[in-house]
């Protein structure tokens, strides 16, 4: 359980990350905001609180990796990387541009500490099954975590990998589902359900723990320490979330918050809402 200190400036940081986000967004002027905005608490969880890495190493063996596997929230992971120390903070206004190091979706050949390369849906959730197999061979005691989108959730790459990862009984292998239930073209419901997704990953040999509020950070590290101590399987953690959270403007479009163009005087107000 985490003292009520440290969830005071995780919920800093968590309003810090979302204002370097819809500020770099804001200025390229267009960008996937509801996704990216979904899932700042669970990143801020995982890399204030738990990840071990090196930011002065980051090809550090043994590392704990994350792979953002709905690879276009990566403006996001670059706000956390740049708080971190990976680079500097104003190259976050490069976002998406010509010849940038921060292209919409990660590219871990372009961006330091980004782990795996993402974007074509589901492939990211293999690539994590994969380096989770690589972490027990070499015994190297890392864990490996890794975010799917729910709309991507109906790749049927992401039930291959998913059937694999619990015959290898990756214990070391933790997800998390960002179950905003949007997507590009409108809700989960009515495109294709997930529905009772708990069950799915049950019935495919996962740990489940489904958190109610995909905001709150005591709710999500309080999964991820019990996700630590399963033996056996793997973890899937259910987060449920708003797209758009923290972004008035994002909330109010729904599902057409994925991609969208954002106004300057949009911008300004949400950061102000921010500070």
């Amino acid at each position: 359980m985490l003292e009520q200190k440290r969830v005071k400036e995780l919920n800093m940081k968590c309003k810090m990350i979302r204002y370097l986000t819809i500020d770099a967004i804001g200025h390229l002027g267009v960008g996937h905001i509801g996704g990216c905005l979904s899932i700042v608490e669970v990143l801020v969880v995982l890399y204030y609180n738990h990840m071990n890495i090196d930011v002065n190493n980051p090809k550090m063996e043994g590392r704990d990796r994350f792979i953002l596997s709905k690879g276009h929230a990566g403006p996001t992971m670059y706000s956390i990387l740049a708080d971190k120390g990976y680079f500097d903070k104003k190259l976050l206004y490069t976002l998406n541009k010509p010849n940038t190091n921060f292209p919409s979706h990660c590219d871990m050949k372009r961006t330091p500490g980004i782990d795996m390369t993402t974007g074509s849906l589901g492939q990211g959730f293999s690539c994590a099954v994969g380096v989770a197999i690589g972490s027990k061979i070499k015994k190297d005691n890392a864990t490996i975590y890794t975010l799917i989108g729910d709309g991507e959730s109906q790749e049927g790459q992401i039930w291959e990998a998913a059937m694999y990862a619990a015959h290898k009984k990756l214990d070391n292998l933790i997800g998390f589902t960002d179950y905003n239930k949007m997507q590009i073209d409108g809700t989960t419901d009515e495109i294709n359900s997930l529905e009772p997704i708990v069950d799915k990953w049950k019935a495919f040999g996962w740990n489940v723990m489904n958190v109610e509020d995909g905001h709150n950070v005591q709710e999500i590290d309080n999964a991820i320490l019990s996700a630590k101590k399963c033996k056996g399987c793997p973890t899937m953690i259910i987060l449920n979330t708003i797209k758009g959270k923290g972004a008035y403007f994002a909330e109010q479009a729904g599902a057409g918050n994925h991609n969208m163009q954002i106004r300057p005087e949009q911008i300004q107000k949400a950061l102000k809402e921010l500070k």
